[in-house]
């Protein structure tokens, strides 16, 4: 019971910092297309996803290891 309450925890406090991570970068990469080139909306908006799902995949097992290493009280 206790393991399971530990891991939602966990689970939710991770996901409260990867979301804004991705978010963004995925915002920084908007901003860059719209700044230097003058690409297309469709490009930036594609690029903008793209961004975003990339930093989600991979933001989301480290900073989660690491949230489970705090609680764990290491």
């Amino acid at each position: 019971m206790e393991y399971e309450r530990l891991e939602k925890e966990v689970a939710r406090r991770s996901a409260l910092m990867y979301i804004p991570v991705s978010l963004g970068a995925a915002s920084l990469f908007y901003l860059a297309a719209s700044l230097v080139g003058g690409y297309p909306p469709v490009a930036r908006i594609g690029g903008m996803v793209w961004v975003g799902l990339l930093s989600l995949i991979v933001s989301m097992p480290i900073i989660t290891s690491r949230v489970k290493r705090q609680a764990r009280g290491q």
